[in-house]
């Protein structure tokens, strides 16, 4: 019977949950910075605008986290 590498699995979900852990602190520093809460504006004031200017920010986030990390 041949032997499961579990390594690259291991890896992946190591790496799965540095991503996770970064993208939330890079959106802490980035509610830090706005002058407003921006989890408060988006929900209960329903502001749009800044939704898609904070999922912006957060997909490039993502996008920078996972090019360092692949290497």
């Amino acid at each position: 019977m041949d032997k499961i590498n579990l390594l690259p699995i291991i890896n992946s979900i190591l790496y799965s949950f540095l991503g996770i852990g970064i993208l939330l602190i890079c959106y802490l520093i980035v509610e830090k910075l706005t002058p407003e809460r921006t989890w408060h504006e988006i929900a209960r004031n329903q502001n749009v605008a800044l939704a898609i200017i904070f999922g912006a920010i957060i997909v490039g986030i993502s996008i920078i986290i996972s090019a360092a990390i692949h290497g």
